[in-house]
């Protein structure tokens, strides 16, 4: 009878590397809760430009302010990086 309870135990834990690309649970509120991934960390080779305007606007309001990172779900690396890429495109006048 033991046999089948590792058995059934075994069964239930989940595998590694299913969790590719997935962030780590948080608890907000008492309720475990999932990000989605960061869309610059999913495609490795994408590069943030302040050239690139149409990208840019993505993360962008209609007023000109940049869209706080819980709302565009990216990472703290790549949501500084478009931090500076816009301050230096409304800098230049591109936006």
């Amino acid at each position: 009878m033991s046999e089948e309870i590792q058995a059934a135990s075994a069964a239930m834990q989940p595998e590694t590397g299913k969790d590719e690309g997935r962030r780590f649970t948080k608890k907000i509120g008492g309720k475990p809760v999932r990000r989605k991934p960061c869309s610059f960390c999913i495609e490795k080779s994408v590069y943030i430009d302040y050239k690139d305007v149409n990208k840019l606007k993505k993360y962008m309001t209609e007023n000109g302010k940049i869209v706080s990172r819980r709302q565009t779900g990216l990472c703290a690396r790549h949501q500084r990086e478009l931090t500076t890429a816009v301050k230096r495109a409304r800098n230049m006048s591109l936006v």
